[in-house]
């Protein structure tokens, strides 16, 4: 058997995938809303560091429409929420036919508490074939509660 001890800095190098789309170039962004402090490019772009936060209450979508059909392989998203606790929920759906008709990737809640658990990351590993569209729906608390949705981080490969 053969072994190697990883140190932290090359652990942490093996996990980023260079291989991320850049979404910039290939898709157009639609959104419910958002506060023109935390634009959505702040979590779709790369070397942004203040997420996107929703305009308005309640719940919000974001959909990626890609100007050609893409192969997705995988779907990191990361929400951090440092000061309510809520239970979140969030819906990952794609599209083969510009969003006419979309297939549920994934429907998940999370349950933040700020003495606790502040930061969610889910790292979905997939095979979609020719994607035209990529739409994540955000119930930011299902509860009921008027809380703002965000969203640190989003890369697609």
């Amino acid at each position: 058997m053969r072994k190697r001890i990883l140190d932290l800095a090359q652990k942490h190098a093996a996990s980023d995938d260079p291989n991320w789309l850049n979404l910039d170039n290939l898709a157009d962004v639609e959104i419910t809303s958002e506060d023109p402090a935390h634009p959505i490019e702040c979590a779709l772009l790369p070397n942004r560091t203040s997420g996107w936060r929703a305009g308005g209450l309640g719940e919000q979508t974001i959909r990626l429409l890609f100007s050609s059909p893409q192969r997705i392989r995988r779907i990191r998203l990361n929400f951090v929420e440092s000061e309510t606790e809520r239970t979140q929920e969030y819906a990952l759906r794609w599209s083969q036919d510009g969003g006419k008709t979309f297939q549920d990737i994934v429907r998940q809640q999370w349950n933040f508490s700020p003495q606790g658990s502040t930061s969610e990351t889910e790292d979905h590993h997939v095979d979609l074939p020719g994607v035209t569209a990529l739409e994540l729906h955000i119930i930011p608390d299902i509860g009921g509660n008027s809380i703002p949705a965000s969203l640190e981080q989003m890369r697609v490969a």
